[in-house]
């Protein structure tokens, strides 16, 4: 007998172009090339059946990594897919983010455009998509707004908005990173990136914890906005829990193994 796990996200706002969904970590939105899993186009796909069978055809428009929670906007069909890839393309969305890091940085907002390179195109990498700051890489600008410093268990974080003009990817991760404030529970760019390694190779183990403190990356996509039929349209997405608790002081929710998904709250 089979266990049949489907997968949990929220709909934020559908029309009959796209839909709009908060998705939580660690869920992935493409299934991966291992072991099957819930992921969130399989959601979709079991959401809109019905809308599938009539000839709707879903496509991920702002694709998120697996640990990162938040806002993540599907075209239901062919030329919804096009306009909004139009939209994305010439940089006419605007994208917010919010991360918690590692110190108090002095400046209260800075840019950082220091291009970004696959690492094993500089150097030997044991990690296919880590990326570098490098001169040699990709055009790459971020915005960033230091929105609370605060600390915890002796420790100094800080609350940013992030706000990335281009699309590069692990573009926040990088830059943020490079300027000397990695994101929380990043493992692959916290330091040299064995973390991601060890966990690869062992799961998630109290010596991870004591290292990187939570269990996925604090990087949450919390605003979208874009332009579509003549008119402004803005999707927010408050703070996951877990992050919200990690921010407040208080014992950090976990993600449950086995989810369910809902389609409104």
């Amino acid at each position: 007998m089979s266990l049949q796990v489907v997968v949990n996200f929220r709909v934020i706002d559908e029309t009959d172009d796209w839909i709009v969904v908060d998705k939580p970590a660690p869920l992935i939105v493409h299934p991966a090339n291992h072991k099957p899993e819930p992921t969130l186009l399989g959601g979709l796909e079991k959401l809109l059946a019905y809308d599938i069978a009539n000839g709707a055809s879903l496509s991920i428009i702002t694709r998120l990594d697996r640990e990162t929670s938040g806002i993540v906007l599907v075209s239901k069909h062919l030329q919804a897919t096009r306009e909004l890839g139009w939209i994305f393309e010439r940089r006419q969305a605007k994208k917010e983010y919010l991360a918690i890091v590692h110190g108090w940085p002095e400046a209260d907002a800075w840019v950082c455009d220091e291009p970004i390179l696959r690492a094993g195109k500089s150097e030997k990498s044991a990690i296919w998509v880590r990326q570098m700051a490098h001169s040699q890489g990709k055009e790459c600008r971020t915005r960033f707004q230091v929105e609370c410093r605060f600390e915890r268990a002796g420790e100094r974080f800080s609350q940013i908005q992030c706000f990335p003009e281009t699309g590069r990817m692990h573009q926040i991760r990088v830059h943020l990173a490079s300027a000397g404030f990695p994101i929380v529970g990043d493992k692959i760019y916290s330091d040299d990136g064995s973390e991601y390694l060890e966990w690869m190779e062992t799961g998630w183990t109290p010596e991870l914890e004591k290292k990187l403190i939570l269990p996925r990356h604090a990087l949450h996509a919390a605003r979208l906005e874009i332009s579509w039929e003549g008119r402004a349209v803005v999707w927010e997405s408050e703070l996951s829990k877990d992050l919200a608790d990690f921010s407040a002081g208080r014992e950090i929710s976990q993600t449950p193994d086995v989810v369910i998904w809902s389609r409104y709250d």
